[in-house]
């Protein structure tokens, strides 16, 4: 990338693992909270990263940044999760340069979501580059890239039907317990925890089922108690999670906890438990399951439901193909402008350089010199003749390389002295 004036270092690389190759123990390693995630960014700045971007939800985890070796980002990755080096290499993808900018389009538009179509990651895509902006780790070619994505990511969904009906995790959820549970509007169902899942999952129960049996837990009982407002639900203390168990016909569990919250010691109840886990990582133990009267689910399994919504989602897939290849394409434009950027800019200082000694010249000559008006010629000259060579530069038909070397030489240009 030194050739694009955008990065000391030489690569731009996309690495991670995802749903596709790694299942829900090994995401779960993988899996980057908040306090981690800044752990990560503080220790890529003190390590003389320059610019990088991490994610992390319940599919995928992945680190979008500058680096001399690939390495250097899976260091990050393992050292601020429970992953080692050799999980990585053998679940993970690196994706470099062009793959990786191409990969990030796919990514944020819904396309590689493990429920095709799904947009939660153009969402935590925004919040992460903001948290990299914040701690002085986002450059401008990292920058543009994530806005071009979310362009892109806005035009597919206003211009085809991707997205187009009801499919998500927490949507998916719903409709297991549909097809699999009997009189779903008299059973007692606890949600516990309540951040963007859990507060889906709840939209989706109260829309769907008419149940007026929904109780809610979360460690921090007011998150709880505005969402019950919304929807006139109950809430209980956390100290009543054992006891609300329980007395539940369905558990979903929607927490952010990095190991599990639920396991078999606390379910005491002796009939049959539906339990859903929708957490990366694991929140419920698998232990549950030696309970003769408890069935788990994951989200993994319930990502895997295709239903008739799903099926016409994939007609619009080479429409929003077709949309990412026109963004990534004027990505790519600008990004190879970036090429010329530093020639074209000490260019326009050495003309303004010649317009400056023939100003002096001139004002010594003419008595009646008239200031304002000649450095307005000359300027409106000078950018002109810049203008024209940036023209050149993007439409020449031979290399723009070989143009480069031919203006630094013809103008004597020294543009490492001038930055972009």
């Amino acid at each position: 990338m030194q050739k694009y004036n955008i990065s000391r270092s030489n690569y731009f690389y996309a690495i991670g693992l995802s749903y596709k190759k790694a299942d829900a123990d090994i995401r779960g390693r993988f899996s980057l909270d908040e306090d981690a995630k800044k752990a990560l960014l503080n220790q890529a700045k003190n390590e003389g990263v320059e610019s990088l971007v991490v994610t992390s939800t319940c599919n995928r985890t992945e680190i979008y940044g500058f680096a001399q070796h690939p390495y250097q980002l899976i260091k990050l990755l393992c050292d601020n999760t429970k992953g080692t080096v050799e999980e990585f290499q053998e679940f993970a993808y690196i994706y470099k340069n062009k793959e990786a900018i191409a990969h990030m389009f796919r990514v944020g538009s819904g396309l590689d979501s493990q429920i095709l179509g799904d947009f939660e990651i153009i969402s935590q895509l925004k919040i992460s580059a903001k948290l990299s902006r914040k701690n002085e780790l986002l450059n401008p070619f990292l920058e543009r890239l994530v806005n071009a994505v979310i362009q892109a990511s806005k035009r597919i969904k206003t211009e085809t039907n991707l997205s187009s009906g009801a499919t998500s995790v927490s949507f998916a959820s719903v409709q297991y317990i549909f097809n699999t549970v009997e009189d779903i509007k008299n059973k007692n169902i606890l949600l516990f925890g309540t951040g963007k899942i859990g507060r889906n999952t709840c939209e989706n129960l109260v829309k769907h089922t008419q149940n007026e049996h929904i109780t809610l837990i979360n460690r921090t009982k007011g998150k709880a108690e505005q969402i019950a407002g919304k929807f006139n639900l109950i809430v209980k203390d956390y100290a009543d999670l054992q006891e609300e168990i329980n007395s539940s016909d369905i558990l979903i569990v929607a927490t952010g906890a990095q190991r599990p919250t639920i396991d078999k010691h606390i379910v005491q109840n002796k009939k049959p438990l539906l339990i859903l886990d929708l957490s990366i990582p694991k929140n419920v133990d698998e232990n549950v399951e030696d309970l003769p009267n408890v069935k788990l689910v994951h989200l993994d399994h319930l990502s895997q439901i295709t239903d008739e919504t799903l099926e016409k989602r994939k007609a619009h897939i080479p429409n929003a193909e077709a949309i990412i290849e026109e963004v990534k394409n004027e990505f790519n434009d600008w990004l190879e402008t970036r090429k010329f950027a530093p020639t074209i800019k000490a260019l326009k200082y050495k003309l303004l350089d010649f317009a400056s000694s023939e100003l002096d010249t001139q004002r010594k000559k003419l008595s009646d010199f008239n200031e304002v008006q000649a450095e307005l010629i000359s300027n409106n000259i000078v950018q002109k003749i810049t203008n024209h060579f940036a023209h050149h530069l993007k439409n020449d038909d031979m290399s723009t390389d070989e143009s480069l070397e031919l203006i630094k030489k013809v103008f004597q240009l020294d543009d490492k002295k001038t930055t972009v």
